[in-house]
């Protein structure tokens, strides 16, 4: 065996540990597969780099989006695709779609706030934006306003909450869902106010309710903040007003008349 032969075993016999140290784990898989089809068709050099580095990217991007979209706990199968905008006829799936897109309103800290009866599709909606978002590089979380009210007041209680704000503002939109639901408290809703006045014009919410502003008084504990808490989240926002009949009484309804127009036994 020649020099160049001994050479060429040791590199190869090397690679795995230095891609491993680079943390190059589609290289690693699929530099063999390619080098031999490189050595077989006689690829220039760089057209052998270029596609191992191609797929590299292609992977590390998938499990980032798989990873961005596990942290965001979002339901996963409400995205827009599946969403019945002919149900809804107020709201414009072109401007849906302009959201989704980003349309500048994520970088500039801007809400986008859903209001409409329960089962109309606000979560899906808003959720469906969230996928979207993530898809084109932002980072998205959502939660139960209730559920997340709890974990602020909890943080509070063990002088942590500078830090979860922090955490959350890693996040460029938040989405709050159901915020009509949240117990009208002093020591929890003024937590809820705390997450709406630090993200202020530098952070994105979205937050569904079933409730219109005018019932917002049974959320916070007192008018003053009730009116401050809607002051900063309409000061740049969406509205999507969603008054239409509930997806799923409308679902029922024909097995309603169905088991109606059956003959008893």
């Amino acid at each position: 065996m020649n020099a160049a032969v001994t050479r060429t075993a040791a590199d190869a016999a090397r690679l795995p540990l230095m891609l491993a140290e680079l943390r190059l784990p589609t290289v690693k898989r699929l530099w063999p597969e390619l080098a031999e089809q490189s050595n077989r068709e006689g690829w220039p050099a760089e057209r052998f780099l270029g596609m191992l580095l191609e797929q590299e990217v292609h992977e590390r991007e998938t499990r980032r989006l798989a990873r961005a979209r596990v942290d965001s706990h979002l339901p996963p199968d409400k995205g827009l695709a599946s969403f019945d905008f002919a149900a809804v006829p107020a709201v414009s799936k072109a401007h849906i779609m302009a959201l989704a897109e980003a349309d500048g309103w994520i970088a500039q800290g801007h809400n986008l706030l859903a209001f409409g009866p329960p089962g109309v599709g606000k979560t899906h909606l808003v959720a469906g934006i969230g996928h979207a978002l993530i898809d084109r590089g932002y980072k998205v979380f959502f939660a139960r306003t209730s559920e997340l009210v709890q974990r602020l007041q909890a943080a509070r209680r063990d002088l942590r909450l500078p830090n979860e704000l922090a955490r959350l503002d890693r996040f460029d939109l938040l989405i709050l869902d159901d915020l009509s639901y949240a117990r009208r408290d002093q020591a929890e809703t003024s937590v809820l106010f705390e997450l709406i006045a630090e993200r202020y014009e530098r952070k994105s919410l979205a937050i569904t309710a079933n409730a219109p502003f005018s019932a917002w008084d049974e959320v916070f504990p007192d008018r003053a903040m009730t009116v401050a808490a809607v002051d900063r989240l309409v000061h740049h926002a969406t509205i999507l007003e969603m008054n239409v009949d509930s997806y799923r009484r409308r679902a029922a309804l024909p097995a309603r008349r169905q088991r109606s127009a059956t003959p008893a036994q």
